[in-house]
């Protein structure tokens, strides 16, 4: 939205003075909010995307055999893949709308140049993007606190094989490395029937030395950065059009034209 409505007055100002105020109706905080979301839902849906499918790979691989012991993971998988296309639609495009309404406020407080009112319902219109982004943000934070789980996961299952390696430096006997395990049915990602369902030992030693878990943990970290990157943003937007309508209440109460 470029402010200045009238030719003559960039002439009258100089380039200057001009660009100054045209700067000065350029609202940061969501445009700052805008390019966080959008590069903390990149993280999120690229990095979640790909980690979830390497996930399937560990879980047909290592920890179980029947194809049925895995197939809802492989579902949930499956479906929550297409629910990250669409989060990455909405969100792109809801980012773009919020940015669009800070540009609006933002030229309406300040009190641009040109007939630029702000009307009740361009007030309505910012206490809805309020409510709506005030509601996103406490669902995100449930996301936030969902994606820690595979971090969590792979986190203590890096740790277990650290302490195998340990182990086995020091104590001479491969069986006794037997008792450590890591059991992927304790955090819900196998049923408690699925056979094996665990690693032990130097198998889950030999695990956490392929690439393809290195891979998957650096993912699922990414993917949890991501999530709190656009949690962040939200917040921020929550903030930045929270403040705006203040200020637009404020004026019109005062009988201001903004």
């Amino acid at each position: 939205m470029f402010p200045v409505r009238q030719p003559w007055l960039c002439k009258a100002l100089g380039c200057y003075d001009c660009c100054i105020r045209c700067l000065g109706a350029v609202p940061y905080p969501s445009l700052v909010a805008t390019l966080l979301c959008f590069t903390g839902m990149a993280l999120f849906c690229g990095c979640g995307h790909e980690a979830l499918a390497n996930t399937e790979v560990l879980a047909e691989t290592y920890f179980a055999r029947n194809i049925q012991d895995y197939v809802v993971l492989a579902s949930f998988i499956k479906y929550f893949q297409y629910v990250i296309y669409g989060l990455a639609s909405f969100f792109f495009l809801y980012c773009i709308l919020l940015l669009a309404e800070g540009f609006y406020t933002t030229s309406a407080v300040k009190q641009t140049f040109g007939e630029f009112r702000s009307t009740r319902c361009g007030r309505c219109l910012s206490l809805t993007f309020i409510i709506v982004t005030y509601v996103l943000a406490v669902i995100w934070l449930a996301v936030f606190a969902f994606t820690a789980i595979p971090v969590f996961f792979f986190f203590n299952m890096a740790q277990t094989c650290h302490t195998i390696n340990i182990l086995a430096e020091t104590t001479p006997s491969i069986n006794q490395h037997g008792w450590i395990c890591m059991d992927a049915r304790q955090y819900g990602l196998l049923p408690w029937n699925a056979m094996p369902g665990k690693a032990c030992g130097m198998t889950l030693a030999s695990i956490c030395k392929t690439k393809e878990f290195f891979i998957t943990y650096d993912l699922y970290i990414a993917a949890f950065a991501g999530a709190g990157i656009a949690l962040l943003a939200l917040f921020m937007y929550v903030v930045a059009t929270t403040y705006n309508y203040a200020v637009l209440r404020f004026l019109g109460r005062k009988g201001l034209r903004c």
